[in-house]
């Protein structure tokens, strides 16, 4: 049962050093979508770890008995299952918070991150190891959420879970709200500016260029 590097580096690799998000760039579209507050994305975050870590550890006790040219399609039902669970438990418990995530809880289903590793590690791996992996690149995914949801909405609107931080101007305060972080290309950028930061600390990251600029000559210079 024991896997490479063991459990605590495949559950705290994903969390900088392997960021599902800023380095593999996968789930970005629910990143971008669902950060205007950090309750929304707090919730999405909780909602893709769980159903992250029950696939993962779902196929990897059936690994040995899904023929592999139907394992996606099974991968599949098994994720969609999982999300209609959870998208029934969010409309039951956080009806308001089901309704501002919209269609993105049912996209799970067709989230990168969740098909790439139940098909890149849990096919192939014990349960344990499997649900870890998933836990890590969950709480990698959660993090990245969380800290543009925090943002987006501390400058947008002045608050952090619906709580005042900063005074408005409307309140009679000195801070007037950003509205632009409300709007989906704020999100973009910030996470543009995240990946950035990322990279500038671990060089390690930067991804080799596809091809030399081609030298200019002094004559032509």
């Amino acid at each position: 049962m024991a896997i490479p590097g063991g459990f605590w580096s495949t559950l705290s690799s994903p969390l900088v050093r392997q960021n599902p998000v800023t380095l593999q760039i996968l789930g970005i579209c629910s990143a971008l979508a669902v950060t205007t507050s950090l309750d929304t994305a707090l919730t999405m975050a909780a909602s893709l770890t769980v159903v992250l870590v029950m696939s993962a550890g779902v196929v990897s006790v059936i690994r040995r008995h899904i023929p592999s040219t139907i394992r996606l399609i099974v991968q599949i039902i098994i994720v969609a299952s999982l999300v209609i669970v959870i998208d029934q438990f969010l409309q039951a418990y956080f009806y308001d918070i089901s309704k501002r995530l919209s269609v993105f809880v049912s996209l799970i289903t067709t989230n990168c991150l969740v098909l790439g590793r139940t098909e890149s590690f849990a096919r192939s791996n014990p349960p344990l190891p499997s649900m870890i992996d998933a836990l890590g690149n969950g709480l990698g995914y959660s993090l990245v959420l969380v800290v543009i949801g925090a943002v987006r909405e501390l400058f947008g609107m002045g608050s952090l879970f619906g709580y005042p931080v900063l005074p408005t101007v409307d309140q009679g305060g000195w801070f007037t709200p950003l509205n632009l972080m409300l709007l989906a290309p704020s999100a973009f950028f910030l996470l543009g500016g995240l990946v950035w930061a990322i990279r500038s600390l671990r060089p390690e990251q930067v991804e080799a260029p596809e091809f030399e600029a081609p030298a200019v000559s002094e004559e032509r210079a």
